[in-house]
């Protein structure tokens, strides 16, 4: 009994010890450190200020800050019913249930079944002579298994770690989706605004060239004029006309993009017009290191590194044994009647087929190179990292520099256009004196519509811009980013769409 105790002992101390070097299979996980400058270079000089949280601020919904309600519409229909977000939620699902299968490796299984064995044992296995007759018979069985891995080296924990950092990075992605869906519902209202400015704009040069033809046809009904001037003015209009059917057709093709965006039928959706007016929105930066935290793209990059390197704790793992217990109670009787009597009950400790511990000796290089992908896999998520992060200081940079210049822009067309309107009035009146010709009248004319037609793009250039430096860093500048709603969420929105 004393040496039966210490065999188990024995064999329990070589489990816990067998455990203990299971602990270094896994590499650990320290995931690169990018280089991150103390501020943003084309944030400095302006009118820019380090971010300062607060409890009013926008808790993710950023383009509130441009006090559009339309807008805010918009946006509450995309996330109601777009289905590019449907999607992402769909892989999201998919990603948290593969990780409910891993972390089903880490308890029992447990299952039953019934059914009989048709057999006959040979001559030998009886202890009868060669030519001797044995005769077939029916086993019935009805039993209980258990099966459950011991995991000594980590292969299980680290596919659990693997397929938690997968399902992590499914949700950041799902956030990154969400921020470029408000982003693109942001940037497709403001084209369309945009072009009910140039609309607007063009429907006004038209009514002014109408006006304009016939102060023209009158001169040249009195003989004042050549037909020179009238098929200029005639030419003027019909140009104007032209160029207001694009910007209508712009306009369609931009409401079509919009209605996509919320998940419509174009023939369903229209939106009244409405020109963009010039906004002056702030949009405080904060700092380069908040940027690691709040853009989605860099965490799913750094979730992906951290799923790689379980991955090669995992194919590690391939090299060290593998333990196994089952088991299996129940009944068994050669008579389907006595299946179940007391006396049929019956049990068994170790498989059935195969053996309990199991390590394979030779497989060809199959292991060693199962490792060298899983490295590689690794190094390759580091890359991407590393490139995420370098692509989002500069699509910071690339916004605070269009915004800032804009800014500067504005003042030079404002200047321009002035003085185009002003170069119109006096060529008008020095027409209506004979001292210029009336091509000095449609050049003047057609500068005014170009620098005014300028400024309606600046307009829709500073609201982009503006969308852009929100998306490029990560969405609202609040202390805690917004959630992305739940797989599940998402799901029933489909449902009750």
């Amino acid at each position: 009994m004393q040496t039966h105790k210490r065999g188990l002992g024995r064999f329990s101390a070589l489990l816990v010890a067998l455990a203990l070097a299971g602990c270094a299979t896994a590499p650990d996980y320290r995931p690169p450190r990018p280089d991150v400058p103390a501020a943003f270079k084309e944030a400095q000089g302006g009118n820019w200020k380090v971010a300062e949280p607060a409890e009013a601020g926008h808790r993710g919904q950023w383009w509130k800050i441009f006090g559009d309600p339309v807008l805010d519409e918009m946006q509450a229909r995309a996330e109601q019913a777009n289905q590019d977000l449907k999607a992402a939620a769909a892989r999201l699902a998919q990603a948290r249930a593969r990780l409910g299968e891993a972390r089903a490796d880490l308890y029992p299984g447990v299952g039953v079944g019934a059914g009989p064995t048709r057999q006959r044992p040979s001559p030998a296995s009886r202890g009868l002579p060669a030519d001797a007759s044995t005769s077939a018979s029916t086993l019935w069985r009805a039993q209980a298994a258990v099966s459950y891995e011991v995991d000594l080296f980590g292969r299980i924990a680290s596919a659990v770690e693997a397929a938690s950092a997968a399902a992590e990075q499914g949700e950041a992605l799902l956030r990154s989706v969400q921020l470029a869906l408000q982003a693109d519902v942001a940037h497709a209202y403001f084209l369309v605004r945009e072009l009910d400015a140039g609309q607007q704009l063009y429907e006004g040069t038209v009514a002014l060239r109408e006006r304009t033809l016939a102060l023209i046809q009158r001169r040249y009904d009195e003989g004042d004029i050549s037909e020179l001037d009238l098929a200029r003015a005639r030419t003027e209009l019909a140009s104007a006309r032209s160029e207001a059917l694009d910007i209508a057709r712009q306009r369609a093709a931009a409401e079509h993009a919009l209605a996509i965006l919320l998940g419509e039928v174009p023939a369903n959706f229209s939106l009244p017009p409405r020109p963009l007016g010039r906004l002056m929105v702030s949009v405080p930066p904060g700092l380069p290191s908040a940027l690691l935290e709040r853009r989605p793209d860099i965490a799913a990059a750094e979730r992906a590194m951290a799923a790689a390197n379980a991955r090669v704790g995992l194919a590690q793992a391939a090299f060290f044994p593998r333990l196994e217990l089952t088991g299996a109670l129940g009944y068994e009787s050669a008579q389907l009647s006595d299946l179940f009597n007391w006396s049929s009950r019956t049990f068994i400790l170790g498989p059935l087929v195969g053996t309990m511990l199991t390590l394979p000796l030779f497989d060809g290089g199959r292991r060693d190179a199962s490792v060298a992908a899983a490295r590689a896999a690794y190094e390759e998520e580091v890359a991407k990292y590393r490139q995420t992060v370098l692509n989002a200081f500069r699509e910071v940079e690339d916004n605070l520099a269009h915004l800032r210049i804009l800014r500067e822009q504005y003042e030079a067309q404002d200047q321009a256009v002035e003085s185009a309107a002003r170069a119109a009035r006096l060529s008008q009146i020095q027409y209506r004196e004979g001292s210029v010709s009336y091509l000095d009248v449609i050049d003047a004319d057609r500068s005014v519509l170009q620098q005014r037609r300028m400024a309606t793009r600046l307009d829709g250039e500073l609201a982009r811009s503006a969308v852009n430096l929100i998306r490029a860093l990560g969405g609202g500048w609040e202390s805690t980013p917004a959630p992305a709603p739940t797989a599940a969420q998402t799901l029933r929105m489909e449902q009750a769409s």
